[in-house]
């Protein structure tokens, strides 16, 4: 057991580094007083795509995993 929680414990920092990476490239809500005006109507019209979506998608799963790791390493500690 003490293999499989060190592997486990690398794969949750390296999921942690991931989940930082993938929030910090996002861009912003609101880029200045252009976003407040078209970041509200963009939203409301549903104009997110190309990149943004990708990694909105991208965090989710993420931070699936690294929630998940982190019950895991809980339950085995």
């Amino acid at each position: 057991m003490g293999a499989a929680k060190i592997i486990l414990t690398v794969f949750h920092v390296l999921l942690s580094i991931g989940l930082i990476t993938a929030v910090v490239l996002q861009s912003g809500r609101s880029a200045g007083l252009s976003g407040v005006i078209s970041g509200g109507a963009e939203t409301l019209f549903g104009k997110k795509k190309g990149m943004d979506e990708l990694l909105g998608k991208v965090t989710i799963g993420v931070a699936v995993l690294f929630g998940l790791t982190a019950l895991v390493l809980v339950v085995i500690q």
